[in-house]
């Protein structure tokens, strides 16, 4: 349980700020623990603030399973971008890439069908195909060594500190691992940079026309692994993985009133073990937490006295924007101060920062920005600024 307390007035450091807020709380609010889950880590993640809401081991190393298959959609959609490939692609299917569905998830494509790099990309991710991730990784990089040197460039780049890859799909390898951040870190990152292949992790079904069921002829009709796509209306994603030594593992997205939330729980001891929990860390981060806008840009934060200007004061206004998740309620614990950098002097541009906005919850700095000129300030006539220029051997 966290208690209000009386909040304080904007406060004034260096020189004389006009105070424009000063909220006063006076209720209490509850947050409660998040829920108890047993499984190896996890971690729930809000993208559009980088917040870590709640979480359990999430730095260890953990085997990812078929979550693997985030890492090497991701490299496919930038060998998208990038014109190196397209989706209309024909891809030659190796024998290579038939022995790794052996055993495994498949879309059940041989060495004779027509395949295309959608084709593939379909296979892969909604029904988590092991022949379609080696098949789009030959494709790209001639062979899964030479592909998974492209994953682990990536990876490094987004910060995954704690993730190693040496295949495409995601089965035993001692040196293949990563962790619960860093898979939430890389599935936000797609959600954000490719929206538009976004839609393909809310696919309940697939059947590939080529690959026909022996008894009826017919194209083999599967489902998403993603139990909770059809369980719950607001998720929309995104991926499920599973072996012996990884356990029961998925990446739950969901979006409900324009915030959306990444939960990744990793070696659950069954396939309800592991969406019960994703769906209960869910339920926690949208009931008791929302997305504020802390600092707004533009937004005037007050007034300082300005020496030997036109003008006698300015206004201070941040040139960021900072949105934050907090926990519902907390808005008006929020404390702010400005500190102003000095005597501001006319003449000053606009680009030149005049003092610093900090916001601090519970004692805690939770976001900082620097605070510059409304309006250009002008140099004051001759007389108006020798006087200030007095003033100020006195300040």
């Amino acid at each position: 349980m966290h208690r209000i307390s009386m909040k304080t007035p904007l406060k004034i450091l260096n020189t004389l700020v006009l105070l424009l807020f000063a909220p006063i709380a006076d209720s209490i609010v509850i947050v409660p623990k998040p829920p108890e889950i047993k499984v190896e880590s996890y971690i729930l993640y809000n993208p559009n603030t980088g917040t870590i809401i709640a979480s359990e081991e999430e730095t260890n190393q953990i085997k990812p399973a078929s979550i693997t298959k985030l890492m090497t959609a991701y490299t496919v959609f930038h060998a998208i971008k990038e014109e190196q490939i397209a989706m209309d692609d024909p891809v030659r299917v190796s024998k290579n890439a038939m022995k790794a569905a052996v055993g495994g998830s498949s879309m059940f494509i041989d060495q004779y069908m027509d395949v295309t790099v959608e084709d593939l990309i379909e296979g892969m991710i909604i029904i988590s195909g092991n022949d379609a991730s080696v098949a789009l990784a030959e494709h790209i990089a001639g062979n899964e060594e030479t592909f998974a040197i492209y994953m682990n460039m990536y990876a490094e780049a987004l910060g995954m500190k704690n993730t190693n890859f040496t295949n495409s799909h995601g089965l035993e390898d001692e040196k293949h691992y990563s962790s619960a951040l860093d898979i939430a870190m890389l599935a936000g990152t797609i959600i954000d940079e490719f929206p538009e292949h976004f839609h393909y992790y809310s696919q309940r079904t697939y059947e590939f026309d080529q690959a026909k069921d022996l008894k009826t002829g017919k194209p083999i009709l599967q489902y998403n692994r993603n139990k909770l796509l059809s369980r719950d209306a607001s998720v929309d994603g995104m991926k499920t993985g599973w072996t012996r030594s990884a356990g029961y593992c998925i990446v739950a997205t969901a979006q409900r009133d324009g915030a959306r939330l990444i939960a990744v729980v990793t070696g659950a001891k069954s396939g309800d073990d592991r969406n019960n929990a994703a769906a209960a860390l869910l339920n926690y981060g949208f009931r008791f937490f929302e997305e504020k806008m802390i600092i707004e840009p533009g937004k005037e934060y007050g007034q300082v006295q300005v020496w030997k200007g036109a003008s006698d004061s300015v206004s201070m206004v941040a040139m960021e924007k900072v949105e934050l998740t907090i926990a519902k309620g907390m808005y008006d614990e929020i404390e702010s101060s400005i500190e102003v950098f000095g005597p501001v002097i006319a003449p000053m541009p606009l680009d030149r920062p005049i003092g610093k906005l900090t916001m601090k919850l519970e004692g805690k700095v939770i976001a900082e920005t620097n605070l510059f000129p409304g309006t250009v300030i002008e140099e004051d006539s001759f007389w108006g600024w020798l006087y200030d220029s007095a003033l100020l051997l006195f300040e």
